[in-house]
C-alpha cells in the first residue's frame, strides 16, 4: 500500500508526536538525520521546534507521508533560502522514512512528493540538500535525479575518529 502525502498539514499534538517518534526510530535505526543513536524524544523535540518555528514564520513547509493506518511514516521539510540572491532554490531537510517501511519505494515517493511541493512554490527553480557521506544516501538521492555538486571532506564528526563527508546535492526543477 502506498503512502498518502500532504503538504503543510494542520499541526497538532498527534502530528508532533508522530514526527518525534519517527525521528527517534529513524535515528536509532542508524538513519543520518542529525543524531547518533541512541536518541530519545526529549533530544529530538528541540530540533523539531526549530522546524516548527520556520513553519510558523512561513519559511518552512512540511511534506508528511502517512501509512494505511494514518501513522506518520515519512517526512521532509522544505526551507526557503533567506539570502536575497539565492531565493530561487529551496533546501530539503530531515528526510525520513520509517525503518519498517524501508525497501517499499516510499523514499522515492517522498522525494517525488517533495519535488512536487517545491514546484508549487513561486520562484523555486531547484532543491538543494546535504547528506552524510558513507551512508549510501548520496546514491539514493542520485537515483531520484539529484546531482552531486559539492563535497566537504570530513565535515561531519559522527564519533571520535569517525569523520564523514558532507555531500551537497541539487535537483533542478523544470516547469512545463
Amino acid at each position: 500500500m502506498a503512502l498518502t502525502f500532504e503538504v503543510d498539514p494542520a499541526f497538532d499534538r498527534e502530528l508532533r508526536d508522530g514526527i518525534t517518534a519517527l525521528w527517534v526510530d529513524v535515528s536509532n535505526a542508524g538513519g543520518a538525520v542529525g543524531f547518533v543513536p541512541p536518541v530519545t524524544g526529549d533530544e529530538v523535540r528541540p530540533e523539531l521546534v526549530k522546524h516548527l518555528a520556520g513553519m510558523a514564520e512561513g519559511r518552512t513547509h512540511l511534506v508528511v507521508g502517512r501509512d494505511e493506518d494514518g501513522a506518520v511514516a515519512a517526512t521532509a521539510f522544505l526551507t526557503h533560502n533567506t539570502h536575497r540572491l539565492m531565493r530561487h532554490w529551496i533546501g530539503v531537510y530531515t528526510v525520513m522514512v520509517h525503518p519498517r517501511h524501508q525497501g517499499k519505494g516510499y523514499g522515492r515517493a517522498l522525494m517525488a512528493a517533495t519535488a512536487d511541493a517545491a514546484l508549487g512554490l513561486d520562484g523555486i527553480d531547484a532543491i538543494r540538500l546535504t547528506c552524510r557521506g558513507g551512508t549510501g544516501a548520496d546514491r539514493f538521492y542520485a537515483s531520484c535525479g539529484y546531482k552531486e555538486v559539492g563535497r566537504v571532506p570530513n565535515a561531519i564528526r559522527v564519533d571520535e575518529g569517525d569523520y564523514r563527508d558532507d555531500v551537497i546535492m541539487l535537483l533542478p526543477l523544470f516547469r512545463p
